[in-house]
Formats: C-alpha cells, structure tokens, sequence
C-alpha cells in the first residue's frame, strides 16, 4: 500500500538497521529488524482498532546513536524522529502514537500527549512548510520572493 492509498497520507517509517546492542543475544539480527517484526505483529493484533495508515521499512535512517527509529508523516502535518525505543518493550507505544498523530489537524503532539517512550526521545519536530502553527516565527519579514 503506498501513502497515496491511505486515507489519512499517515505513513510509519521504522530503521531496519539499527542496532540496539543486543544482537549477540538475537542471533545477530539488529533491533530496528526485529522491531519491525514487532510492529508488524501489533498491527495484526491490533488490526480494525488502528486508523488508516501505512508501515514500512526503511534500510537506514542514520540515527545510529540513537537506535532504534520510526518517523511520522502525512502530507500537510508535522513529521516526528523519535529515537532509543526498544523493539521488545515499545511497539504497542509507538502504535499508540499513530492514534494520536492520525487524529490531529496538522500532525502536532503535545509532550503529555505522547507515550512515555516518545517524550524523551524525540530526535525532530519538523512543521510542513507553509505552516503557521504558534510554535514557528518568522525569521525575515515575508516577500513574494522567499515564501513557499
């Protein structure tokens, strides 16, 4: 399914590469692989209880110091980086999130908002251009020239 088919455009991306230090316990497979396994048994799991969205793999989004990853995104909305989950402890949180995320107008969350996991480790927040959420101010007054 690609972004386009989702209803709501919310794509879940999640490193498969990234390592979680334990992979000598793991036969070798890195925590972002075997995060994704986790996320995709929760969403079996969890089925017709998600909002439409779509979850895919990613083979590195260089965050190595701060594994594991998944990002948020949906056209028009804030995208998130949220790094140092656990792929053992932390899938049913992040799919907590999509809930939160799919349900805002312009993809914000709040930190109390947010899964415990997510509040600590967020590694971006970037607003969609043309934004005028509160959070974001003009650097240089606006002009036909450098306005999106």
């Amino acid at each position: 399914m690609s972004a386009e088919a989702s209803p709501s455009g919310v794509v879940l991306s999640v490193c498969l590469r990234c390592r979680d230090g334990r992979e000598d316990e793991h036969a070798d497979q890195r925590g972002g692989a075997r995060f994704a396994r986790a996320l995709a048994a929760a969403i079996a799991e969890q089925g017709g209880d998600l909002p439409a969205f779509v979850a895919r793999g990613v083979r590195c989004m260089s965050q190595c110091k701060r594994a594991c990853t998944v990002s948020l995104t949906a056209p028009g909305a804030f995208t998130w980086l949220f790094g140092d989950l656990d792929p053992e402890a932390h899938a049913d949180d992040v799919l907590a999130l999509v809930r939160i995320y799919a349900q805002s107008p312009d993809g914000f969350m709040a930190r109390a908002d947010r899964p415990p996991p997510m509040r600590a480790g967020v590694l971006g927040r970037l607003p969609p251009i043309g934004s005028v959420h509160e959070i974001i101010e003009p650097l240089i007054p606006p002009t036909d020239e450098n306005t999106p």
